[in-house]
């Protein structure tokens, strides 16, 4: 059930995900061989048993010292999306994101299974190759590479490309041994499930990112003009990419869309026409993964600058309907920082029944970080608001959370992973009346994942594999 995490400078061994003792070394100093003045609950053991008492992490509907974070079900069923913000992850000024979008029968609970275990296996791997490199682990606490002149600059420049290094890694090593956990899980069948992931660590001025699937991180920038720009860091990781799309053939799988959604392109297996997986990479989905389909994680640093103000992580509920450049104007005209990311799940509401009427919105999960690390405040009438919003959201779809159960690509406006309203006019007579009795959640048991009723669950599987007696010997 993940790692067992310890960074106190009193303890004597941690353990990784597979329970090996590994020694702590100097993790319970600063990067100059310090103590730290301040203990975070990174200094303790860390386990999947006592998450719930974590401080300084919000997966549910709210507010933390720096960021909002905010899901809404759509209406497909119940809601798949689950998200993340840990604040002093592993030390003071790093703070960990993430935005992890389920599909197929069993997403929701894949998706909180990744949130939950993901950060831990991947602090896990971190401090563990910490303690084998004491001078790297030295400078991995350091949240700032300040650059001079002649000599320091060149070592400054090598203990940045260490840190990348490390995190990247790190990050390599968590993402295979989450899905390698998924894989083995007793109580969870991956086989047709999976999930999304955009993960993000902020460390100082650095940012380390990783992810798979089709969730999106987008920073809000100011130019040389002092206007707001967007600036996309993630790319959606869709099977028509030309890389991805040339390894899935190279494994037997097969890519096309269908001739009822030709703008979702979508996995197959070879010897069948199923599942149809609207994505090249994703953690679960295990009947895919001997073609093609992977969890290795896009790696991705930036240097932060004081012109970058906020960055938005979110699921392709969102993207779906708003543009980059749009999500940059919602978030930074909100009236307060606090109800940023429930302002940006409402506007993506409002577009899904504007330009898709005849649709069924897909779930939204948002997070947004802002970087100089303030929060302003509400009245308390704002408070009170965002309070009931967020018990109602929670009752609605997240109040259980039991696990049983490169080169640069072009950047997207829109995901385009659902139908226009044009394309839709065939199927508007069935679907308008069974939208209008549609407000009930449809337990996760009863749901139909055929893709074609109208409009598809784009990342959802089109149907459940249907494998013929006669497959071929691989």
């Amino acid at each position: 059930m993940g790692g067992c995490v310890s960074t106190s400078s009193r303890s004597t061994c941690s353990s990784r995900s597979n329970g090996e003792p590994v020694s702590p070394a100097c993790l319970g100093r600063g990067c100059c061989g310090q103590k730290r003045s301040k203990r975070t609950f990174s200094d303790h053991v860390v386990t999947m048993h006592n998450l719930p008492s974590i401080p300084n992490r919000v997966f549910m509907n709210g507010k933390s010292r720096s960021s909002c974070i905010f899901t809404q079900q759509g209406r497909k069923g119940i809601n798949q999306d689950a998200m993340i913000v840990w604040e002093d992850f592993m030390s003071e000024d790093v703070t960990f994101c993430g935005v992890f979008d389920g599909h197929g029968p069993h997403g929701h609970l894949v998706a909180r299974k990744v949130r939950d275990a993901l950060p831990i296996k991947l602090l896990s791997f971190l401090l563990s190759n910490q303690s084998k490199q004491h001078g790297l682990g030295r400078t991995c606490f350091k949240g700032n590479t300040k650059k001079s002149d002649g000599t320091d600059s060149e070592k400054d420049g090598s203990a940045e490309d260490q840190l990348t290094s490390l995190w990247r890694e790190a990050y390599m090593k968590s993402y295979k041994a989450m899905d390698k956990e998924l894989k083995s899980h007793p109580n969870l069948d991956c086989f047709c499930s999976g999930s999304t992931a955009v993960t993000m660590v902020k460390q100082g001025s650095n940012l380390f990112m990783g992810y798979i699937g089709d969730s999106r991180a987008i920073m809000g920038s100011k130019d040389n003009n002092d206007s707001l720009v967007a600036i996309q860091l993630s790319v959606d990781l869709k099977p028509d990419l030309p890389r991805e799309s040339e390894r899935i053939k190279r494994c037997k799988g097969r890519v096309f869309a269908l001739q009822d959604e030709p703008e979702v392109p979508r996995v197959w297996l070879p010897f069948d026409d199923a599942p149809g997986l609207a994505m090249a990479r994703a953690f679960g989905d295990f009947c895919l993964k001997e073609y093609g389909v992977i969890s290795v994680p896009e790696f991705f640093h930036r240097t932060l600058t004081e012109r970058d103000q906020f960055i938005v992580l979110a699921s392709d509920g969102v993207w779906d309907v708003l543009s980059n450049e749009e999500v940059v104007e919602i978030v930074s005209s909100a009236p307060t920082r606090s109800s940023a990311a429930r302002i940006l799940v409402d506007s993506a509401a409002r577009e899904w029944k504007l330009k898709y009427p005849t649709s069924k919105m897909d779930d939204c999960a948002v997070v947004c970080l802002f970087l100089d690390g303030k929060m302003d405040s509400e009245s308390d009438y704002e408070e009170q608001c965002f309070s009931s919003a967020t018990l109602q959201s929670n009752h609605s779809g997240n109040a259980n959370e039991s696990d049983d159960g490169q080169k640069s690509e072009p950047s997207l406006q829109r995901n385009f992973t659902v139908r226009s309203s044009d394309e839709n006019d065939t199927y508007s007579r069935v679907l308008s009346a069974d939208d209008e009795g549609n407000g009930e959640t449809i337990a996760a048991e009863d749901q139909n994942w055929l893709g074609l009723e109208g409009v598809t669950r784009v990342n959802s599987l089109v149907q459940l594999p249907r494998f013929s007696e006669e497959r071929p010997n691989p």
